[in-house]
């Protein structure tokens, strides 16, 4: 009988199965991808946000980290031999991107282009590590 179900909603093109609303593909649940990178003295994070307009997007520093979050709406109307199908899904996110010391937000600057936001600020340069060796340990009898 499940197989007969699964048929009947290909027949109708929506596909054999409906997302978990635990997926990621759930409107309830997305968190865009983000990319934070520091190049000589300029911080960079970039989200990536597909399908949102700059409106949809509200960013807010602090000293200390950048909260970017929005809502997203989508919305697919579809008609198939005869069959309408219309689906609207909504989703908000809400991401907090920490801040490196010395990151002077006061001086950050937001700009959306094809879906991507891109904020910048000055930074410190970053300070260089070195590598530590790993020895063998003993153990204690």
């Amino acid at each position: 009988m499940a197989d007969e179900m699964d048929r009947m909603w290909e027949d109708f093109g929506f596909g054999h199965r409906l997302p978990s609303p635990l997926s990621r593909e759930s409107a309830d649940f997305w968190a865009p991808q983000i990319d934070a990178y520091q190049k000589n003295d300029e911080l960079t994070i970039r989200a990536d946000l597909p399908g949102l307009k700059r409106e949809d997007v509200s960013v807010e520093i602090t000293d200390d980290s950048v909260t970017i979050h929005g809502e997203r709406k989508r919305e697919s109307e579809h008609e198939h031999e005869g069959v309408y199908r219309s689906e609207r899904s909504y989703g908000s996110f809400y991401r907090v991107v920490p801040l490196p010391e010395g990151a002077i937000a006061e001086q950050a600057k937001a700009t959306f282009r094809d879906g991507v936001l891109e904020i910048t600020m000055p930074a410190p340069p970053a300070s260089k590590g070195r590598k530590l060796e790993i020895t063998e340990g003993t153990s204690k009898k």
